[in-house]
């Protein structure tokens, strides 16, 4: 399978919503910015970067969107099959220069996009956005879930156990933590004080020039004293209703997935069984779970949810 990724830049002009199509003189074709992921790349990573290379715009990931599959020759020449994800996107930033086998890039309203697009799979995605338009659920905010990556074994940790550190492989994935943080553009980052919890989060915070907030609660021997201290800190989070990553412990994430997966919309089933699952079988350490919310406080709703584990 060749693995790749895309996204729907969107924008309203007057009121109607508008999207953003490419043209590649290669193949002089109107489609979506997308592109083959790199090697070890994460589906989402991908995303930002091809948009970015076929528009020159940076994004911040929203919603999925429907994923395509169709029939591609390979470098053989056999046919083998292409899959490419897609997400809603809103442009944060760049100049619109175009720096990568694109000629121009068109931001046309829905019908015109409709009857614009070369192939007939690009319309999935396009519907989608439309309809998540009409339900009021577009304009999203990340909550991202993540269980610390992999730390010094407890037996073989003499000291205190809230300061045994991260592993080679665990400090791995804290870098690897850094572009998939930046592409739903997480702008607070909030850990358990306990060293493998805030060195998962560390590297982006010092990347993305954020301050780490260490809230004891989220921490497990925080959490075996004041249980309530965790849900209360996912409380504030969704009263600010800002892109926020919440790094924490095996034992406390579960609550807090449940406290999500109570809000979520009825008519989101993907999300609600995704959020159920890893409630009840638990996240892998190094995961994170991506969780998309429409509004905030008492209003907060999850509208969808994906997840990524650590290799």
């Amino acid at each position: 399978m060749i693995a790749a990724a895309g996204a729907l830049p969107w924008r309203r002009r007057r009121g109607a919503l508008q999207v953003a199509l490419v043209h590649r003189p290669r193949y002089g074709d109107w489609s979506w910015a997308k592109g083959k992921l790199d090697p070890a790349e994460e589906w989402p990573v991908a995303a930002v970067r091809e948009v970015f290379e076929e528009t020159g715009f940076h994004v911040r990931l929203g919603r999925t969107l429907p994923t395509s599959e169709y029939t591609v020759p390979d470098q053989g020449g056999q046919p083998t099959t292409k899959e490419c994800r897609y997400w809603a996107a809103e442009v944060v930033g760049g100049d619109g220069a175009l720096v990568n086998e694109i000629d121009e890039v068109a931001w046309l309203e829905v019908p015109t996009a409709m009857t614009r697009l070369s192939y007939a799979r690009d319309h999935d995605q396009l519907r989608a956005l439309e309809r998540a338009d009409r339900a009021g659920t577009l304009t999203t905010w990340p909550l991202l879930m993540i269980r610390h990556a992999r730390a010094r074994s407890r037996p073989g940790w003499a000291a205190s156990d809230p300061l045994r550190p991260l592993n080679p492989r665990g400090r791995e994935r804290a870098k690897a933590l850094i572009p998939i943080l930046a592409a739903y553009g997480v702008s607070r980052v909030v850990t358990s004080p306990s060293v493998r919890c805030l060195d998962t989060v560390l590297p982006y915070a010092v990347a993305a020039g954020k301050r780490a907030r260490l809230k004891s609660g989220l921490s497990e021997e925080g959490f075996a004293e004041q249980p309530d201290r965790a849900p209360y800190h996912l409380t504030r989070l969704l009263e600010r209703g800002h892109a926020a990553v919440v790094c924490s412990h095996g034992p406390v994430l579960p609550v807090l997935l449940e406290q999500l997966s109570a809000i979520t919309d009825s008519n989101e089933s993907q999300a609600v069984v995704a959020l159920s699952q890893a409630a009840h079988t638990g996240m892998g350490k190094g995961e994170a779970v991506v969780v998309h919310l429409v509004g905030t406080g008492d209003q907060a709703r999850v509208v969808d949810v994906e997840r990524y584990a650590a290799p």
